[in-house]
């Protein structure tokens, strides 16, 4: 290969690769990730799961591009891990698009909540929220 062909070519590929990056970087996060019930939001697949927790309750709620997405059928577990406690707690659908737990559960800075969801037809969802 001549040179200015082998130049050519490598800042082609170069070219080539940062716009796949780029593109990439933009893919799926088209919509928004802000909370709407106050509380922390994981993605996971192409849902939005938002936490909400309190000293008495835990409440995911779910949605896809800001629309709720149904809870009916789903089932889930949330596991609250605080310095040293551990508290599991099961997930019920309890709203159009949420499911809740009830219970005493620990609240602060350093607490981490590690959820799973399975909403009918969907692929569980493993999630992660650090309590701030």
């Amino acid at each position: 290969m001549h040179p200015k062909q082998y130049i050519t070519t490598v800042l082609a590929l170069i070219a080539c690769v940062a716009y796949a990056a780029h593109a990439a970087d933009k893919h799926g996060h088209d919509h928004d990730h802000r909370p709407l019930h106050g509380g922390i939001v994981a993605e996971a697949g192409d849902l939005n799961y938002e936490l909400v927790a309190r000293p008495d309750s835990l409440t995911i709620y779910v949605t896809d591009h800001g629309k709720p997405v149904a809870a009916t059928g789903a089932r889930g577990t949330a596991t609250v891990h605080s310095a040293n406690e551990k508290t599991t707690a099961v997930l019920e659908p309890a709203g159009e698009n949420k499911l809740s737990a009830k219970g005493s559960f620990k609240q602060g800075v350093g607490v981490r909540v590690a959820a799973t969801v399975a909403l009918a037809g969907k692929p569980e969802a493993k999630l992660n929220f650090r309590l701030k």
